[in-house]
């Protein structure tokens, strides 16, 4: 009848299943998808574990992890409508790529501290290894090291992505 699925996925399908959810998760479009990819592609070392990570540090998920924002869609606004600064600095881009080292802080702002406070106290979030996050008047916290494969929570086969868009 009508919607009736086929008995088994193709190996496309596979694929192609495992980078919309990594495409998903993460709030990326195709372009930008394949950009990151061919960074991951030029960097010496492990094509997938290199996206994954490159997905990890950018600036919506670093402020996601660190429990800024309830989700990552509102951390992506956060950063987006200035509330977010790194190294003191006021950046509104959410594909921002972290490097070790930085300090990323609440903007000193009463709505944007009392925001962030609140989402901090609504919810306790385990915070990551490679991040640290300083609970002071204002928030902030501090990329100790850059996140490797390890450090991604969403179980995905980065394999099968390399697999898909090496073709």
């Amino acid at each position: 009848m009508h919607g009736a699925r086929r008995g088994k996925q193709t190996d496309y399908g596979i694929h192609l299943r495992e980078k919309q959810k990594v495409k998903n998760y993460y709030g990326v479009l195709e372009k930008q998808f394949r950009k990151y990819f061919a960074l991951a592609t030029r960097m010496q070392g492990n094509t997938g574990s290199l996206l994954m990570s490159i997905l990890e540090r950018r600036l919506d998920n670093i402020v996601y992890r660190l429990g800024f924002g309830a989700s990552r869609p509102q951390s992506r606004q956060w950063v987006a409508h200035g509330h977010i600064q790194v190294n003191g600095r006021r950046v509104d881009i959410p594909s921002y790529l972290v490097r070790m080292g930085d300090v990323i802080t609440v903007r000193n702002r009463p709505k944007s501290k009392q925001a962030v406070k609140d989402v901090i106290e609504e919810g306790l979030r385990d915070i990551p290894d490679f991040l640290y996050r300083d609970n002071a008047e204002i928030p902030k916290g501090i990329v100790m090291r850059l996140p490797t494969s390890e450090d991604v929570t969403i179980p995905v086969n980065a394999a099968l992505i390399v697999e898909l868009c090496s073709k």
